[in-house]
């Protein structure tokens, strides 16, 4: 028993030769082996072999969590992951989608419960038209001709802009009555000064 005690001693020395002790579990079962055998010189020689510096020790080396991947918190990823409907639109895309709010013949078997589950499964729009520029009608009516004419050549040139098919507007239609920017001839104009300059009696 004490050669193979001693033969382990000598293999933890060679071992310390060729790489330094940092911590307890190089020296395996030995630290045990010293106290039971009451060896107290090799168990305080072992002791001093290991690494003066303490956060060198395996107990200063835990395990490191692993960094957490960037997750994907955007209202689509979200909904998805939680398998919820997609979010109510504003406002109607088509004239197809009016389809969707005829309920009369629920309301009339009063099957409100139908209605509710429907709408939590394919929301419906909140309004049929979502556009700040938009005037209705009834306002329109109840202002003057020249404003409402106006209005239709703003909205005449909306469209051309959509379109990106440039027009010019028609002599005869009531687009062409509004006030537009004429052309300005500056040198006809100076010389036209000049000459009733020149041609204006002298004032004493």
């Amino acid at each position: 028993m004490a050669v193979n005690t001693s033969q382990n001693y000598t293999s933890s020395v060679n071992d310390a030769a060729t790489s330094p002790l940092l911590h307890e579990l190089q020296l395996g079962e030995q630290l045990n082996d010293c106290i039971q055998q009451t060896r107290r010189a090799d168990f305080s020689l072992m002791l001093a072999m290991l690494a003066e510096d303490v956060r060198e020790h395996s107990q200063f080396y835990l395990p490191q969590a692993q960094a957490l991947s960037e997750k994907d918190t955007s209202n689509k990823a979200l909904r998805k992951q939680f398998q919820l409907p997609e979010t109510a639109p504003l406002a109607l895309q088509n004239m197809d989608e009016i389809a969707s709010f005829n309920q009369v013949e629920a309301v009339l078997a009063n099957d409100l419960a139908s209605i509710r589950l429907a709408n939590a499964l394919t929301p419906k729009p909140l309004a049929f038209r979502d556009n700040k520029h938009h005037i209705a009608s009834d306002v329109i009516a109840n202002t003057s001709v020249y404003c409402q004419t106006k209005l239709a050549q703003a909205t005449q040139q909306n469209r051309q802009t959509v379109a990106q098919k440039p027009t010019t507007p028609d002599e005869n239609s009531e687009l062409s009555l509004l006030n537009h920017e004429l052309p300005l001839n500056v040198e006809g104009w100076l010389n036209g000064i000049e000459k009733s300059l020149v041609q204006a009696p002298l004032v004493n």
